[in-house]
């Protein structure tokens, strides 16, 4: 059975954490030992659009954890802000969601910039049945439009890699089916383990005519599982409802997560978000809202980065009023994604975090925080639950009781 927290009047039942993926906030300490030492995804894509406006990300502290230009400071902000390093050695999201719940890795997963040596392409091969053409770091967009030909005249599947611990095949949906091609992924999950255990294997089927390849949303991840029990676990084992939307039950393989609802796009899902905080009297509510990362970020297009600030942004006060007193809502990343450098990869660098329980919170500062597990000490205090590692700050979210409000 679920263990509730009491305050005053209040009954803490449900907390919401959205993670705006690669929406980081400036360049860590050892950024420079990962080519990232310029790297700020919010001030520097702020500085490329001549400013941003996010009038409500504005009043609950966003321009009060780093200057982005556009959103000044607030005097009074609505929630708590700050922003965390990163313990793990990493910039990827796998690590990243893994050290929000309480598992900081100790050592970075797998990668491959130089591509997959010729044993394990020939493994792959062997146990799929299948040939393999790329076999490169690459952006995407870009080696499904440079092989894409190619892979349709000869059937050899896309195979390629990033600065991130992944292994990426990519299909034509007419020549490869969408299940044929997680098939192939699934084996090569199976492969990639131990040493080689990277990540995520990612499935990336594409459409469209030679010249106009698209890639679709049928993409699907799978990961390497958390090596030990995170705070989602430890949720579902004291009867706490755990609820994942985007790609969050991907970045777990399903472990520790009770309902799941996979999404397209980020439209979609704010819209779940608005779904559950409506109908669920409980819980915990996991969020990814993927585009930051996967459509702009990757993509160096700053224009549309800040767009999709603004489409969240216009979403946060129909979240906030969809939550009731005594929620906990905290708003966060997983790494950065700078879209304004060179680079197309990931970034490393802290976190922003925005934190509020609705009705008894007043702004202030909860400083830098030296690991992403005290978001997830957060969490597993609210609910009553004891965390692994990490600080929580539910303390400092929290009004002397008897000045709480309920609103």
């Amino acid at each position: 059975m679920q263990r509730e927290r009491s305050y005053g009047d209040l009954v803490f039942a449900k907390a919401l954490l959205i993670i705006l993926d690669g929406v980081g906030c400036g360049a860590l300490p050892d950024a420079g030992k990962f080519g990232d030492a310029e790297a700020n995804t919010l001030g520097n894509t702020a500085k490329a659009v001549g400013g941003m406006t996010l009038p409500h990300l504005q009043r609950w502290g966003l321009g009060n954890i780093i200057p982005i230009e556009g959103v000044a400071p607030a005097a009074n902000p609505s929630a708590c802000w700050g922003k965390a390093g990163e313990q793990s050695p990493a910039k990827d999201s796998t690590v990243g969601h893994w050290e929000l719940m309480c598992y900081p890795s100790k050592k970075a997963l797998p990668t491959y910039p130089e591509g997959f040596p010729w044993e394990i392409v020939s493994e792959l091969a062997k146990r799929t049945g299948k040939k393999f053409i790329g076999n490169k770091a690459a952006s995407g967009t870009e080696i499904i439009a440079e092989l894409g030909e190619e892979h349709l005249k000869t059937g050899a599947l896309i195979l390629y890699t990033s600065a991130d611990s992944v292994l990426q095949i990519a299909a034509h949906e007419e020549l490869v089916p969408v299940e044929e091609l997680y098939g192939i992924c699934r084996i090569a999950r199976e492969l990639m383990q131990g040493e080689n255990g990277v990540g995520r294997i990612i499935a990336r089927p594409f459409i469209g005519l030679t010249g106009n390849f698209q890639r679709t949303a049928r993409r699907h991840d799978f990961s390497l599982p958390p090596p030990r029990k995170t705070m989602l676990d430890i949720l579902r084992e004291k009867g706490i409802k755990t609820i994942s939307i985007g790609k969050i039950y991907d970045l777990f393989t399903g472990n520790g997560i009770d309902e799941a609802y996979p999404t397209k796009s980020n439209q979609e899902g704010l819209d779940r978000i608005l779904e559950q905080v409506s109908c669920q009297e409980g819980g915990f509510i996991f969020v990814n809202l993927v585009d930051f990362d996967m459509l702009w970020g990757h993509r160096n297009d700053a224009a549309a980065f800040y767009r999709g600030l603004q489409e969240f942004d216009y979403y946060l006060p129909k979240i906030a009023d969809n939550l009731q007193a005594g929620d906990l809502i905290i708003i966060t990343a997983d790494h950065g994604v700078d879209p304004t450098t060179v680079s197309t990869d990931h970034s490393r660098e802290y976190i922003p975090i925005l934190a509020m329980i609705k009705g008894v919170t007043q702004g202030k500062s909860l400083g830098t925080r030296k690991s992403f597990a005290d978001v997830g000490a957060t969490v597993g205090e609210f609910f009553n639950c004891d965390a692994p590692c990490g600080e929580s700050f539910l303390q400092q979210i929290l009004l002397p009781l008897e000045n709480h409000l309920v609103m």
